[in-house]
């Protein structure tokens, strides 16, 4: 299931427990939000579950993770390394967004300048830094992007091929494939809420 999917392509039973895996900007957490309806199941933001007050990683970000994955139902992002295979060990499905690479960046650039521009409250009332930053500050998300632009590509499917070989993974590689897939599992699970 690693080749772009058909509308038809819905999982042969309706998930529960639902990563969503791509680029930083890419859409993770619009499409893990529009999942969560379709599937009738919560969404956590797993980046609320990380950032603590001052960008600082929160101390119970692993046992929050750890009960969210014990959880019955669940859509979130798969992301920080630490994560990945608590989560991995109890989903239903991973869905890959696998789209350009200039439209992630498009995408991050214009989110991190609006975020920036409008003061927007993140996580745990953090709010993005200076723009500046993306030239001094290793860890900035664009940079952080940029650095990690080849390591879904290269890592998603030997990862789970060995670590989870029996997790379905739909990979969708633009706006019309998100479209199509989730219209086709909408119907497949009978609409969502």
């Amino acid at each position: 299931m690693l080749e772009p999917c058909d509308p038809s392509d819905a999982p042969p039973a309706r998930p529960r427990r639902v990563l969503v895996a791509g680029l930083s900007g890419v859409g993770k957490t619009i499409l893990a939000r529009r999942l969560a309806t379709v599937l009738d199941v919560p969404h956590t933001e797993i980046d609320a579950l990380h950032h603590g007050p001052g960008w600082v990683p929160r101390p119970e970000f692993l046992d929050d993770v750890a009960a969210l994955a014990d959880s019955s139902a669940w859509v979130t992002e798969w992301q920080y390394r630490t994560a990945r295979p608590v989560l991995a060990a109890r989903a239903d499905l991973l869905v890959w967004l696998d789209q350009p690479y200039v439209v992630a960046l498009g995408r991050l650039v214009r989110r991190t300048v609006r975020r920036r521009v409008r003061r927007e409250v993140l996580w745990n009332g953090n709010v993005e830094g200076p723009l500046r930053a993306v030239l001094t500050d290793p860890e900035h998300v664009v940079r952080y992007q940029w650095t990690h632009r080849h390591k879904y590509r290269r890592d998603l499917v030997p990862w789970v091929r060995r670590e989870r070989p029996d997790l379905p993974v739909v990979r969708l590689t633009g706006a019309r494939d998100v479209e199509r897939w989730l219209a086709g599992l909408a119907s497949a699970v009978g609409g969502g809420r």
